[in-house]
């Protein structure tokens, strides 16, 4: 595990280096905002609830989490410094976990700051400190399985904007793949529901935890983690 804290650090601070990261964190920041200030006060924080903050965050997440992720392995490869850590006596999955603890932290800072938007409703109003609980932990779970998924997607090719796209593209696809359900089959359709990556948010802003939708983002997160491992010991064994 010292491997894996200290690429884990390394990256972490790279993102305080990286002018993509302030435009993402900038971009973030600004716009839930702006949903804050049109939305949440115009009808009067008192009426608002943490299920806004909840729903504008993991909305945000979609297009964010592809930006955080997509120079974690691409960049590696273009700069040919990704060599160099295969040969070095780091194992594939602490490099990959390392990277993802990164950019899960870096994720952790903008929620963090974001946070004063829910402040802000306590000050003004009365909500449920219960569902803003549950909100926070639906927020991290599926935080971290898109922060997995764009992991994955980055060590698949040495171009950024292309790791952008592909990571965004299977974000994408797990959240359409529900779409068809209600025309499927009742067996098809479960399945198609159940793969949908923002059918397992419903209730998380309800103030429940549900494990079925906590074993969902885990095994995602993990899935996605492990094939992003396969791939980088397919390199090592290949080049």
């Amino acid at each position: 595990m010292r491997n894996t804290w200290t690429i884990a650090r390394r990256e972490f601070a790279a993102y305080f280096v990286s002018p993509i990261a302030y435009v993402v964190a900038a971009i973030f920041l600004f716009i839930l905002g702006l949903f804050f200030n049109f939305g949440d006060l115009q009808r009067q924080a008192y009426y608002a609830t943490p299920a806004d903050f909840f729903s504008r965050v993991t909305t945000l997440s979609f297009f964010i989490a592809p930006a955080l992720t997509m120079r974690l392995l691409a960049e590696e490869r273009r700069s040919r410094t990704l060599e160099l850590l295969l040969t070095a006596p780091v194992r594939d999955g602490e490099l990959v976990l390392g990277k993802f603890l990164a950019s899960m932290g870096f994720y952790l800072v903008l929620i963090a700051v974001g946070s004063v938007y829910p402040v802000i409703l306590f000050a003004f109003g009365n909500p449920d400190p219960r569902v803003l609980f549950t909100c926070y932990v639906g927020i991290l779970l599926f935080g971290a399985t898109l922060l997995a998924l764009g992991t994955l997607a980055s060590s698949l090719t040495q171009n950024q904007i292309l790791a952008f796209f592909t990571g965004f593209g299977v974000l994408l696809a797990l959240m359409l793949v529900g779409a068809p359900a209600r025309l499927a089959s009742p067996g098809m359709g479960q399945v198609l529901s159940a793969l949908s990556i923002n059918n397992h948010l419903a209730e998380f802003d309800l103030g429940i935890v549900d494990t079925r939708h906590v074993v969902y983002y885990l095994s995602v997160t993990v899935a996605a983690l492990f094939l992003a491992t396969r791939v980088l010991e397919g390199r090592r064994w290949s080049g």
